[in-house]
């Protein structure tokens, strides 16, 4: 089994999260992942292909904002909030609060579909 790279809570750069956070489709991984906790890759109603999804998630756990667990086939993600609010308190819930204000979900949707 393939071991994957979470960076350690000190190598999380701020420059790598805005990266991470700044495609809508990862916004909205991280927005549904902050409400309903630790999912699989399976379970997110994404309008991507799987490989795109892939993609998406890998970038998320290279940048540090999630941390992805191996269970047989399946990958489960989570926020990595404690460790993205020791480095750079306050980010995450303004991002997210940013991203509800103007429209979230519906807006992602509207736009991807």
């Amino acid at each position: 089994m393939k071991i994957l790279h979470h960076p350690d809570k000190a190598d999380i750069h701020l420059s790598s999260v805005l990266y991470a956070l700044s495609d809508p489709v990862r916004l909205y991984l991280v927005a549904e992942l902050h409400k309903a906790g630790e999912r699989t890759c399976g379970d997110m109603e994404v309008p991507v292909v799987k490989s795109t999804l892939s993609h998406h998630s890998r970038t998320l756990r290279e940048a540090g904002v999630v941390r992805v667990r191996v269970q047989g086939t399946q990958r489960f993600l989570s926020i990595r909030a404690d460790d993205l609010e020791a480095r750079f308190p306050g980010l995450l819930s303004s991002v997210l609060q940013a991203y509800e204000t103007s429209g979230g979900k519906d807006q992602f949707l509207a736009k991807e579909l």
